[in-house]
């Protein structure tokens, strides 16, 4: 995806290919590392679709070897119609899954994805791996106004997949599109008053104290 709303700007390589990008030992060598802090979560993010790393599996599995806390993932969806991508995120404690489209069309113009993407197929992955995954699915929307009209479209597309919450975004980081008022969200929100809802301005927002202060400003624009 090269999403409208990415803070990290027009750069990056736009592919679907699933390979090995860094190696397992290098990333459970680095979570080895921390100091003695709690954490609620240990998530896969960074700066791409985590699920592309070919080798996500091991990763998974080398990190339960080392670390105690549950682990979480932050995905665009896009290869949910693969059966080994399910399988892996199956071994996943908390998946959150972005969903910002009704269509295919207001995928092309809020996500841009890279040639191959199909909405429909993203919609039937998730519902597959909504069957068998018995950790907690989130849905992450993030709204704006080239998509804000879809509130109630994606909200009857969640009704079949039954998140166990949904998160109601709207860019507050410096990228290159304007967040929705209060106001905006607040009806977007009525929406999906079935569910239970976070919405971004109303939700509480954790302190939290970065570990590194360089990465963090390259993954998100800010510290």
């Amino acid at each position: 995806f090269n999403c409208i709303y990415c803070q990290l700007g027009e750069k990056g390589i736009m592919t679907l290919e699933r390979k090995i990008y860094i190696p397992a030992e290098k990333i459970i060598e680095e979570l080895k590392r921390p100091p003695d802090i709690k954490v609620d979560y240990i998530t896969f993010s960074g700066t791409g679709e985590p699920t592309l790393a070919g080798n996500l599996e091991e990763i998974i599995d080398g990190i339960r070897a080392v670390r105690k806390e549950p682990l979480a993932i932050l995905t665009n969806a896009s290869l949910f119609s693969q059966e080994e991508v399910r399988k892996n995120l199956n071994k996943i404690d908390f998946v959150i899954a972005k969903l910002d489209a009704c269509c295919q069309e207001v995928l092309e113009k809020v996500n841009r994805p890279v040639n191959g993407v199909d909405f429909a197929h993203i919609i039937e992955g998730i519902k597959k791996f909504r069957k068998d995954y018995q950790g907690r699915l989130g849905i992450q929307i993030m709204f704006v106004n080239q998509n804000k009209d879809s509130a109630s479209a994606i909200a009857e597309i969640l009704e079949e997949i039954r998140p166990d919450e949904v998160q109601l975004n709207t860019p507050l980081r410096p990228c290159g599109v304007e967040p929705l008022s209060v106001r905006d969200m607040e009806e977007i929100e009525i929406c999906f008053r079935k569910f239970n809802v976070r919405m971004v301005y109303k939700a509480e927002h954790k302190k939290v104290n970065p570990l590194s202060d360089g990465d963090t400003l390259k993954r998100r624009g800010k510290i």
